[in-house]
């Protein structure tokens, strides 16, 4: 269910500030996050971001296209390991 459009985009009061912090500075340090439902803005366009899965970080550039998902998208958190080959019984 989606988030009402008059409260509008849920963005982490304190990853916007430190993302506007890095974006004055200059600084490439990538911003170390375990918050996964944050809307990504147009303000963390260009910004390294490393998004918590639940066991390690996943490393993230922002683009313009990723802007209105979730961070949280783009750190999966199951990991696929292939179907199993089908054994083919002799007659």
């Amino acid at each position: 269910m989606a988030r009402s459009l008059k409260k509008g985009p849920y963005v982490d009061e304190v990853l916007f500030r430190r993302a506007q912090e890095a974006r004055a500075a200059g600084s490439h340090a990538p911003l170390r996050t375990w918050n996964r439902a944050c809307t990504i803005v147009p303000e963390f366009v260009g910004l390294h971001f490393e998004i918590h899965n639940g066991r390690t970080f996943h490393k993230l550039f922002v683009t313009e296209d990723m802007v209105g998902h979730k961070l949280g998208e783009f750190a999966p958190t199951r990991t696929f390991r292939a179907h199993t080959t089908r054994s083919v019984k002799p007659v």
